[in-house]
C-alpha cells in the first residue's frame, strides 16, 4: 500500500510540475498547433532573444569541457547561456549535442532549443557517393535512400539539420561544386532535389518529428552554378530566361516538396549580392513561391557584402540582408551584433525580425525540438547506427548504380573470374581516403574500401599491383590545395613490367576526393601529375586497358577516349567504392548509369552543355568557315549527356504519339518499345527530349522532359509510356511568367541525348 501512495504521489507531482510548466512557458503545451504555439512564444520575447535566433554560431569549444575563458569562444558561450544564439553548426556527436542543447533549454530564460546544423552531403560517416555520381544513376529511388541513410546517422549523432541538398544546376566542369549538385539539366535537377529532400526529411513536413530523419536545405539560392570562367564565389552574370528556365526550376521543386531551409549564394545577381537580394528572396522564394520555411546566409555572405562593394560597413550590410529576406545569419557575427540596435533605430521594422523569427521557430517545433530537446541524443541509439550494415549495403548499392560505362570496344568487360593474369595500376587503385570524396568531413580517413581490396575479393585470378607513381606529394585536406607529383617516375618500370605480364590492364586514375568542391576550380580537366603519361607508357606495352576513371567532375581525357578501349566513370563512391567498382568490373552488377553532365573534348569548349541553342548558323549550309563552330575540335562533347553504355544493348522501336494535333492542356501520350537485344539482362534509363520549333523566346535544340529506368531481361521487350503535359511543352518568359505557346514541336525517345527516334507533334489554339 505505501509503494502505491509513492506511485500515485510521484504521478500526482510530475503532472502538477508538467502543468506547470505549460502554465509558465505556454508555448510547451502540445495540444496547440505549431502556430498557436508561436504566437504565444513570440510576445515574450525580448527583441535580443529574437535577433538570437537568427545567429548560427560554429562550434566553438570543447563543449564537454570547462566553459571557455577569454576570447571569441568566451563571448560566444556568453550568447548562447543568454539566449541570443538559435542555431550551432559543426556540433556533432550525441555527447557534444546535449551539451550544448542543455545550455540553450536548461540555462536561458525561456529554454528555446538550438537547431543544429551540418554538411551532410553524402553521407554522415558512411558515405555514398558525391552528388553528382548519384545523378548518374537517374535513380529517384535509390537518391531518396541514400539521402535517407545519411539523415538516419546524423540525426542518431546530434544532428537535425543538414545543409543539402545542393540544387545548383552548372554545366561548367571548372567549377568545383558541380561534385554536389545534380548536373546540367534542371529537368533532371529538380527531380533529383525532391529526392533528396524527401531522403532527408520524409514524405511530409509532418515526417520531420520523427528521429531518423532531419531538415533539408536546398543551396545555394540562386544562380551559384553559372560563376564566371567557373571560379569560385565569382561573378555571375545571366538572363532572366536561363535564370527562370533552368537555374530556379530546381529550388521551386524542392519548395514545393516540402524543403524547410535554403541556403543564399555567395554570388551576385543582377549585380546583387543573393543574400541581400530582394528580387529573389521576398519576391519569387517567399512572395510569389509562398516558402514558410527559413532562409539562412552560407558562411559568413552577410558580412562578404561589403567586400562586393554592396554594403559600405557590418550595420549597412545587416539591413540589406534582413530586408532582403535572410532570415538566419551564419558566421557574420553581424545580426547579433548590429540589428536590435538597427531595430530600435527604426531603421529595420520589428515585424521583419517577427517573420524571420517565426520561420526559425516553425521549424524547431515541426522538428520536435521543443517537445523533446534531447530527441537526438540517443547514445545506444548512435552506436548501433552509425556505420551499420544496413548503412553499409545501401551505400554500396547505390555506388554501383552510379558507375557509367563509357567505351567497351574490345569487351575487355566484364573480366573473366578465372584464369587471367590482371594488372592493377594507379596510385588511386590502393587509396582508402581519395574515394572518400570531398565534403565527408565527419568520416573518419581511410576508411573507404580501395579498388584493389574490391578486386581481391575475387581470387581466382592472378592480380597483381603496382602504382606507377604517387599522385599526390604529402598529404590532402579539406583545408588545403593538393600538391600533385609531377617528377618522381620510379614506379615507371614496375608499373610496365606488370602490365606487359597481363591479359587485362585495370588503370584507376582521374582527381584526388580533395581536388573537387568548394574552392576547386580548374583550369585544366586532364590527368593530374604523371597520369597521363604513365596511361601512355603502360599502352606502349599492353593496350588491353581498363582505365576506370575516378573524379569530381568531368575530365578532359581526349587521348583516352581514341586510343583506350575500356573506360568507366567510377567517380567518387564513396566507403564502398572498391567493391562497387570490383562487381561491375566483374560483371556482377551491369552498369546501367547514364551522364547527368557533359564531357568535353578539351578546356576550350567549357562551357558545354546538350541544352544548348542552334544559333542562326547551325551547319555549314554554304561549305566555308562562317558558321558555328571550333577550327580546331569538332562542338560536340566527348561525351554527350544522358549517355552510358551497358553490358547488353537496347533496340528501340515503334516511336508512338497518340495523335498528332492537340489544343492547350491536353496531355500528349507517347509511347517506344525497347527490347534488351544482348546477351545480359540489364537497365536502361529511356529518355524523352522535345524541341520547341518556334516560340516567343527561342528554345533550345532539345530539352530532357521524361525518364524512366526499365530491368529488362536478355530478350525481354517492354513498351515505356510517357505523359507530356503544360508542365513539359512551356516555358518561362523573361519576366517569370510560365507560357504554353501554339506550334509544333519534335520529340526523341532513346537512349542519350544524342540519339534515338524521333517523332512530332502539334499544339493548336
Amino acid at each position: 500500500m505505501k509503494n502505491k501512495k509513492i506511485l500515485i504521489i510521484g504521478v500526482l507531482t510530475l503532472f502538477t510540475a508538467g502543468n506547470m510548466n505549460a502554465q509558465k512557458k505556454p508555448y510547451l503545451d502540445k495540444n496547440k498547433t505549431i502556430e498557436q504555439r508561436i504566437d504565444l512564444l513570440l510576445p515574450l520575447m525580448t527583441l535580443e532573444e529574437k535577433v538570437g535566433q537568427m545567429n548560427q554560431y560554429n562550434g566553438f569549444w570543447d563543449v564537454t569541457g570547462p566553459a571557455p575563458k577569454g576570447g571569441n569562444a568566451e563571448l560566444k558561450y556568453e550568447h548562447l547561456r543568454k539566449g541570443w544564439v538559435g542555431s550551432m553548426l559543426t556540433v556533432r556527436g550525441v555527447k557534444e549535442v546535449r551539451a550544448v542543447q542543455k545550455i540553450a533549454v536548461e540555462e536561458t530564460r525561456l529554454g528555446i532549443p538550438l537547431i543544429i546544423g551540418f554538411d551532410v552531403i553524402h553521407g554522415y560517416k558512411t558515405l555514398s557517393p558525391i552528388p553528382l555520381a548519384e545523378a548518374a544513376s537517374w535513380d529517384l529511388e535509390a537518391i531518396k535512400k541514400s539521402a535517407a541513410i545519411a539523415a538516419d546517422e546524423a540525426s542518431a549523432s546530434g544532428i537535425n539539420w543538414t545543409f543539402g541538398p545542393n540544387v545548383d544546376i552548372s554545366n561548367d566542369a571548372r567549377w568545383g561544386r558541380v561534385m554536389e549538385g545534380a548536373g546540367e539539366d534542371p529537368y533532371l535537377g529538380s527531380k533529383i532535389a525532391v529526392a533528396r529532400v524527401k531522403g532527408f526529411q520524409g514524405e511530409t513536413t509532418a515526417d520531420l518529428a520523427k528521429v531518423n530523419t532531419i531538415a533539408a536545405c536546398a543551396k545555394h539560392f540562386a544562380a551559384y552554378g553559372y560563376v564566371e570562367s567557373g571560379r569560385d564565389y565569382n561573378l555571375v552574370d545571366i538572363s532572366n530566361s536561363k535564370l527562370f528556365n533552368t537555374v530556379l526550376p530546381p529550388f521551386e521543386a524542392a519548395t514545393k516538396a516540402g524543403v524547410r531551409t535554403l541556403m543564399n549564394s555567395f554570388n551576385l545577381v543582377n549585380g546583387i549580392p543573393a543574400t541581400g537580394n530582394v528580387f529573389l528572396q521576398r519576391d519569387i522564394l517567399k512572395g510569389k513561391w509562398k516558402f514558410d520555411g527559413f532562409v539562412v546566409s552560407d558562411w559568413a555572405s552577410v558580412r562578404e557584402m561589403i567586400a562586393h562593394g554592396y554594403a559600405k560597413d557590418g550595420a549597412d550590410a545587416t539591413l540589406k540582408a534582413v530586408t532582403a529576406g535572410s532570415d538566419m545569419d551564419m558566421e557574420s557575427h553581424l545580426y547579433v551584433n548590429e540589428l536590435a540596435k538597427l531595430v530600435k533605430e527604426g531603421k529595420v521594422k520589428e515585424a521583419l525580425v517577427d517573420d524571420a523569427v517565426r520561420r526559425i521557430l516553425r521549424v524547431k517545433f515541426e522538428l520536435g525540438l521543443f517537445d523533446d530537446p534531447y530527441k537526438y541524443c540517443d547514445e545506444k541509439r548512435e552506436k548501433a547506427t552509425i556505420g551499420n550494415k544496413a548503412n553499409n549495403d545501401g551505400v554500396l548499392d547505390m555506388a554501383k548504380k552510379s558507375i557509367v560505362l563509357l567505351k567497351n570496344n574490345k569487351n575487355l568487360l566484364p573480366l573473366k573470374k578465372s584464369g587471367q593474369k590482371i594488372a592493377l595500376i594507379g596510385a588511386l587503385a590502393n587509396d582508402k581516403n581519395s574515394p572518400l570524396g570531398s565534403w565527408r568531413i565527419a568520416a573518419d580517413d581511410n576508411t573507404a574500401v580501395s579498388v584493389l581490396e574490391g578486386m581481391q575479393q575475387y581470387k581466382d585470378n592472378q592480380l597483381v599491383f603496382e602504382k606507377g607513381a604517387d599522385l599526390i606529394v604529402g598529404k590532402a585536406t579539406f583545408l588545403d590545395e593538393v600538391v600533385f607529383n609531377t617528377t618522381d617516375k620510379s614506379g615507371f618500370e614496375a608499373a610496365k613490367t606488370a602490365a606487359k605480364n597481363a591479359d587485362v590492364v585495370v588503370m584507376v586514375l582521374g582527381e584526388h576526393g580533395f581536388q573537387s568542391g568548394e574552392g576547386r576550380s580548374r583550369t585544366n580537366l586532364d590527368l593530374p601529375g604523371l597520369q597521363q603519361e604513365l596511361l601512355e607508357e603502360i599502352y606502349k606495352v599492353n593496350p588491353n586497358i581498363v582505365l576506370v576513371l575516378n573524379n569530381g567532375r568531368p575530365l578532359t581525357i581526349p587521348w583516352a577516349a581514341e586510343h583506350i578501349p575500356t573506360i568507366v566513370e567510377a567517380w567518387h563512391l564513396g566507403t564502398q567504392t572498391g567493391n562497387a567498382v570490383a562487381q561491375v568490373l566483374y560483371g556482377d552488377y551491369n552498369p546501367s548509369g547514364k551522364l547527368p553532365i557533359s564531357f568535353p573534348r578539351n578546356v576550350g569548349q567549357v562551357p558545354i552543355y546538350y541544352n544548348n541553342y542552334s544559333t542562326g548558323r547551325p551547319v555549314n549550309v554554304d561549305k566555308n568557315v562562317f558558321w558555328s563552330h571550333f577550327s580546331d575540335v569538332e562542338k560536340t562533347p566527348q561525351f554527350p549527356f544522358g549517355f552510358g553504355l551497358s553490358y547488353t544493348k537496347f533496340e528501340y522501336k515503334n516511336l508512338k504519339i497518340n495523335k498528332t494535333a492537340f489544343a492547350k492542356g491536353e496531355p500528349v501520350q507517347v509511347s517506344v518499345e525497347v527490347t534488351n537485344s544482348g546477351n545480359y539482362d540489364g537497365k536502361e534509363v529511356v529518355q524523352l527530349y522535345i524541341h520547341d520549333d518556334f516560340a516567343s523566346i527561342a528554345r533550345p535544340v532539345e530539352e530532357l522532359k521524361g525518364f524512366e529506368l526499365v530491368s529488362l531481361k536478355k530478350g525481354e521487350t517492354k513498351t515505356v509510356n510517357f505523359t507530356l503535359t503544360d508542365a513539359e511543352v512551356g516555358f518561362y518568359d523573361n519576366n517569370g511568367n510560365y507560357l504554353v505557346e501554339p506550334g509544333t514541336f519534335k520529340i526523341k525517345v532513346g537512349g542519350s541525348s544524342d540519339s534515338g527516334l524521333e517523332s512530332g507533334f502539334e499544339i493548336k489554339e
